[in-house]
């Protein structure tokens, strides 16, 4: 009994802090059909905390003024501050709905009327489902390939002997894998487990109030661009079926694929090889036993992979690819010769 009084008490601290960040958003936004979503959602979170207040009266509890706590008020000051489509994140950790407005948008008043959770899904999904494993997998690559060449450079310039260049050049391509992997884990893994969260928020208040939920759906069509009546007449459609109304109300109300939350164990294993991938471009020449012009074979193929690795990143922006690639050698040649530098003076004092 103990834990359901503070369940009580703690869904109308939620909904009652909904409220008020989604007033604070309001204030911040300038589309009139968003700033409408907004101020009407706030209502609706308003009206909901009413029903949990009401709860909590039945069991002999009463509910205090709502005063924002430190993390509210922090966020508060971040969507005035950067607008709340650059913080999205962070809202949706804080249980703001409606987030899909920030999405890609359609043409005002067009809305397919999907009729299964497929159909659902395919309407949300873009273009960077697609490629961004391959994005990430690139970055990866660029990552160990700049970070390992500039520590064989560093090395090397502080004249060390080829077994040294090339046991700090393998102790650093394994630190870097190992540590991108487990960075990766640990990100993926929360990211996770907030979106799993607020997915069981968004199913239990399904099942508590449908009709609230429903509204609530209704404004978020209303803002995409639809008449009051189809928005409505489509949010009843969606609701009905319990597993279609969940999965749209996951993507529509937190902006969430719920297909594509992402793999820890993928992201951590994916980190960590395209990582030893590309940093074992600059130990090549060492590792094959290059004694006499093993660093200016590591600069040519680093140079070339760099090259390589630019051009394959211009297909995601469209942009030349010789640009792309002139450009990245660029920056790979600035970090390497600066860390070259450093090694020769730090060598030369040392010496």
């Amino acid at each position: 009994m103990h834990n359901d009084m503070k369940g009580v008490l703690k869904s109308w601290q939620e909904e009652k802090r909904s409220a008020y960040l989604y007033r604070i958003i309001a204030t911040r936004e300038q589309q009139p059909e968003r700033r409408h979503l907004f101020s009407q959602l706030a209502v609706e979170a308003d009206k909901q905390a009413d029903l949990w207040a009401s709860e909590a009266a039945k069991r002999g509890l009463g509910t205090p003024a709502y005063q924002p706590g430190v993390r509210v008020r922090i966020v508060a000051a971040l969507v005035r501050l950067f607008g709340p489509s650059r913080i999205k994140p962070i809202l949706a950790a804080s249980k703001i709905r409606g987030l899909s407005v920030y999405s890609r948008q359609r043409s005002p008043g067009f809305h397919p009327v999907p009729a299964s959770v497929d159909e659902v899904g395919a309407s949300h999904r873009g273009s960077t489902s697609n490629n961004g494993g391959l994005r990430a997998a690139v970055f990866g690559v660029n990552d160990g390939l700049v970070s390992v060449a500039c520590l064989v450079m560093g090395v090397a310039g502080a004249a060390a002997g080829h077994q040294l260049v090339l046991l700090t050049g393998i102790a650093g391509l394994m630190a870097g894998a190992f540590s991108m992997a487990a960075g990766e884990y640990v990100s993926m893994r929360s990211q996770r487990e907030l979106f799993e969260h607020q997915i069981n928020l968004e199913r239990e208040e399904l099942a508590q109030y449908p009709q609230e939920e429903t509204h609530e759906l209704t404004l978020i069509y209303m803002a995409r661009g639809m008449q009051p009546d189809e928005a409505r007449s489509l949010a009843e459609r969606m609701i009905a079926d319990p597993q279609l109304g969940l999965d749209t109300l996951t993507r529509e109300e937190l902006g969430l694929n719920p297909d594509e939350l992402g793999s820890p164990w993928v992201a951590a294993v994916s980190s960590f090889t395209a990582f030893l991938a590309g940093g074992a471009v600059p130990l090549l020449p060492y590792l094959l036993g290059f004694e006499m012009h093993a660093l200016q074979a590591t600069i040519i193929l680093t140079g070339s992979a760099l090259f390589a690795v630019g051009a394959v990143l211009s297909l995601f922006s469209g942009r030349s690819a010789w640009l792309g690639g002139l450009r990245m050698l660029l920056i790979g040649a600035a970090a390497g010769s600066l860390t070259y530098l450093i090694g020769a003076l730090v060598g030369a004092s040392i010496a």
